[in-house]
């Protein structure tokens, strides 16, 4: 079994491939709390600080999404 394959002899992901998946899940989670108007908590500069849901750095356009910032 070489390193790139699994147990089940299937190819795993590229870290590339990875990557841009959890980005999509944090994009839709960030919209998702925006569009329920519920807050975040991020870690910044040694704390945390919530962030009320008018200024979550995620465009709504109705279809897709897109992040401003972070």
């Amino acid at each position: 079994m070489s390193e790139s394959t699994s147990k089940t002899g299937k190819p795993f992901p590229s870290a590339k491939a990875v990557e841009e998946i959890l980005g999509k899940a944090v994009q839709n989670a960030l919209l998702m709390h925006k569009r329920l108007r519920n807050p975040i908590a991020v870690y910044q500069d040694g704390r945390v600080v919530i962030i009320p849901p008018d200024e979550i750095p995620v465009e709504d356009d109705g279809r897709t999404v897109k992040v401003v910032g972070f």
